[in-house]
């Protein structure tokens, strides 16, 4: 009998040991990152009430059918404007979903919580997650799987000039210069209607989205009249059908 509880305490206390390693490993991991949404109010947080509130502990955006939008509308996050970061957090979107997680953004004036600037694509279809859609300005900047260099712009610094370099939804200056992957095979990866993990790193002008681990699309902004350095951080419910979208465990390393 003495024998086996010394073997049973030897091994109760490596697992001890194997347990306290990950743990070390999983902090060091995270090492930086701090929370920026509680899971229990929208402390530090601004956006519609109609659309926003927190249930379960999340994030939750959604559209009925008696609240549906005439243009995108954000909850944004009051703690700064981040330059060079990493993003993490989950998210969960209806089939009919459309979304996204804006980053070095302006805040506009005239349109209420709208945001205009960089944006990690979210759809509950999965056609666009994971790619780098700019938000009100030069559209798509790199469809998932490519990895894609934006030229330097040389027109008109006014919203029509840059308006009229944008052909079928994408920005007439980026150029693909590699590949990660066929767009469907990476769409396999990511789950519909449950969630997945994003990471967002935006470091000087690199911009990169994973999804579950994997980079989905990488952006490298030459175009210092359009790109930005720094700014506003906020996630989106989009003009369409009823829709819910949630987001969890949102962290930030600046």
């Amino acid at each position: 009998m003495n024998s086996r509880f010394i073997s049973a305490g030897l091994i109760l206390a490596v697992l001890l040991s194997i347990g306290s390693q990950i743990s070390c490993i999983a902090q060091k991991k995270e090492k930086g990152f701090v929370s920026i949404f509680d899971g229990k109010s929208l402390k530090g947080w601004d956006g519609d009430p109609k659309y926003w509130r927190v249930e379960n502990g999340n994030l939750v955006g959604e559209i009925t059918p008696e609240t549906l939008l005439k243009t995108n509308s954000f909850i944004i996050w009051k703690g700064g404007e981040p330059a060079d970061f990493e993003l993490k957090g989950s998210v969960k979107i209806a089939t009919a979903g459309n979304s996204g997680i804006n980053y070095r953004s302006e805040q506009l004036t005239d349109v209420p919580f709208a945001l205009k600037g960089y944006q990690a694509d979210i759809d509950g279809k999965n056609n666009y997650t994971g790619q780098n859609y700019e938000e009100r300005k030069r559209t798509t900047l790199a469809y998932r799987g490519q990895k894609t260099t934006i030229k330097p712009y040389t027109g008109e610094n006014t919203p029509e000039a840059v308006r009229a370099g944008v052909k079928g939804n994408a920005w007439t200056g980026l150029e693909v210069t590699g590949s990660l992957g066929k767009s469907d095979s990476l769409k396999t990866l990511i789950k519909s209607e449950d969630w997945n993990e994003f990471h967002i790193v935006a470091k000087g002008n690199r911009l990169q989205h994973y999804i579950n681990g994997v980079l989905m699309s990488e952006v490298t902004d030459n175009d210092t009249a359009n790109g930005k350095k720094s700014g506003l951080l906020g996630v989106q419910v989009h003009v369409g059908p009823p829709m819910k979208v949630e987001y969890k465990d949102l962290r930030i390393k600046q």
